[in-house]
């Protein structure tokens, strides 16, 4: 809670990026972004290969320069300010360590270039490796190290000089799953115990929900939404983050009248309310496209009303749910795909039942046809 408090109460911000361009010869890599981080945020951009999340990254680390806007750390213009200078802890990819030192001394590295006494660096990489529960292997090399290991080692150089900011580059894509589940847990308690301002870049949608406080949709050099986990999933702003993040089904539907807060989609029997934003200027009757998580679609007898008809046509057990996927049986050919609860999916509707699929929810989102 003291947590959530001290990032409300901020309004100057950790890190500000002001109409920032990027580009590579003719290449635009970031267009006029303009994004504020408060302090002790975990802020995640997120996004496909090439959408300018590790530009971003990169300018705020100041490996890049911006060719326009201004980049702020603590308030202080940093567009030529060395990455030494700016007090940053950076953990990539491949974790970067020096093979030919010790754990200790990786983790000491930054102290010693920044002449901090021998006596409190020894203390610091100590507590450093204590946060990240490797005391005891101070003297070995990374090569006797497991993965994890090492990643906590890259993650104990990163916050041992008490960096303003701590930037993150996909740090658990060379992780198997339950290993980088872990390690998200893990990162995710220090993160809050130190209250470190944290930047994390990703193109994995579960990994960005799970963690962030609020995450930053990018395609194309552009921020496409900017909110916390539960508004980006629940409310995308468009067809793009409706389909990048999480699982969607498309039902073409119609708009059957607007309400004072709300839009009725009618999709064969069913209606559904949507928000009114996205469909603002349509009339009534015209042809709209409802996004539909799996989860909140269901799986009825064909005899009932229902939004659409079909044929199951595979199941994927997934333990604690089963994936259902529907082939429709009217022009569209659409396949959709059912998440029901429990594994009673598995026998009640076997490959090849003609079932019906209704929808269970207000929380799907329509956007107008183009």
């Amino acid at each position: 809670m003291a947590q959530q408090a001290s990032i409300a109460k901020s309004d100057d911000g950790a890190v500000r990026f002001k109409a920032v361009t990027k580009r590579f010869n003719k290449i635009v890599a970031l267009h006029e972004v303009s994004l504020a981080i408060t302090r002790g945020e975990f802020m995640t951009l997120l996004g496909p290969s090439g959408c300018g999340k590790t530009t971003l990254l990169n300018l705020a680390a100041g490996f890049f320069s911006p060719d326009g806007g201004e980049i702020l750390i603590d308030g202080e213009r940093v567009n030529d300010v060395p990455t030494y200078k700016r007090e940053i802890g950076m953990m990539f990819q491949n974790y970067a360590l020096f093979p030919h030192m010790t754990v200790a001394g990786n983790v000491a590295y930054g102290l010693k270039v920044r002449h901090i006494p021998k006596s409190e660096s020894d203390r610091r990489v100590g507590e450093a490796l204590a946060l990240v529960k490797l005391t005891g292997l101070e003297d070995r090399k990374p090569r006797q190290l497991s993965g994890g290991q090492q990643q906590r080692v890259a993650l104990a150089r990163a916050l041992v000089i008490n960096p303003t900011v701590l930037l993150l580059d996909e740090p658990f894509s060379a992780l198997d799953k339950n290993l980088r589940t872990s390690m998200q847990v893990e990162l995710r308690e220090i993160q809050r115990k130190l209250g470190v301002t944290t930047i994390f870049v990703t193109h994995d949608q579960s990994e960005a929900l799970n963690l962030s406080d609020r995450l930053a949709v990018m395609s194309e050099g552009r921020i496409r939404q900017l909110g916390t986990p539960e508004e980006i999933y629940r409310r995308p702003c468009d067809r793009f983050v409706a389909s990048f993040v999480g699982d969607a089904n498309v039902l073409r539907g119609r708009l059957e009248r607007i309400d004072w807060a709300h839009v009725v989609v009618a999709i064969g029997a069913v209606r559904v309310k949507v928000p009114p934003g996205p469909l603002l200027g349509v009339a009534a009757s015209a042809p709209v496209d409802l996004y539909v998580r799996p989860e909140h679609l269901r799986v009825t007898e064909a005899s009932e009303p229902c939004a659409r008809s079909g044929t199951i046509v595979a199941q994927v057990y997934q333990g604690g749910h089963v994936d259902l996927f529907v082939e429709c049986m009217d022009s569209t050919r659409e396949r959709l795909l059912v998440r029901s609860a429990g594994h009673e999916a598995m026998t009640r509707w076997p490959i090849g039942a003609q079932v019906g699929i209704s929808i269970s929810t207000d929380e799907a989102v329509a956007f107008a046809v183009v």
